[in-house]
């Protein structure tokens, strides 16, 4: 599947298997792992895995291969951390992605900002790439959190807010196994190629 420019994402074959590690809660188990290739031209092919943890929990993150190759720091620093748990939503037969956009910081270590306008989250992911991904179908951009006493400005992407600042998640289908690992690249992967060169900025 090729996306923003030059970039194609490529589902592997088999999953990895009763893969040892810690869940995103902290619990010690094992996952079948279902792989994905992100492929740039003339760059190291990055590996995604989009976990599911035995105690049921759920997570996508840059997997760190034995040997990391030779990479900008931001990113090799981007392996292994900054996961993105995938959670129930808000009905049955739903699952939430937070969106918690990545940026690189003045010491070249990737971290995530929480809290955004509608607006500035447009901005920071661009706003053409947050309508296709809510063109797939059964797929929203909400609130993360019902807080209906706050009186909380609605998520509208034909009209995005820039009034107050909230954390926003992507709601998708259970059985869209596609759209958690695309919504991962740009919102994990994607600003990190940008500052590390990888990727243009006419891509945001």
């Amino acid at each position: 599947m090729d996306f923003l420019h030059d970039l194609t994402l490529v589902r592997c074959e088999k999953p990895l298997t009763n893969k040892a590690g810690t869940t995103c809660s902290g619990e010690a188990s094992v996952a079948n792992a279902v792989e994905w290739e992100l492929r740039l031209p003339g760059r190291p092919t990055l590996t995604l895995h989009d976990n599911h943890w035995a105690n049921g929990e759920q997570d996508l993150v840059l997997h760190k291969p034995a040997v990391v190759p030779e990479m900008p720091a931001a990113l090799s620093r981007l392996h292994d951390r900054l996961r993105s748990g995938v959670t129930v939503g808000r009905q049955r037969r739903e699952k939430r992605l937070m969106v918690y956009p990545t940026h690189v910081d003045e010491h070249e270590w990737p971290r995530i900002k929480k809290s955004f306008t509608t607006a500035e989250l447009a901005g920071r992911l661009g706003l053409h790439h947050l309508c296709e991904l809510t063109a797939r179908e059964g797929v929203d951009l909400d609130h993360a959190f019902d807080r209906p006493r706050l009186d909380l400005p609605p998520v509208d992407l034909d009209d995005p807010q820039d009034e107050k600042r909230v954390q926003h998640a992507l709601f998708f289908p259970v059985e869209d196994d596609e759209t958690p690992v695309v919504a991962y690249v740009h919102f994990r992967v994607a600003p990190v190629l940008r500052h590390v060169g990888w990727l243009s900025p006419a891509d945001s």
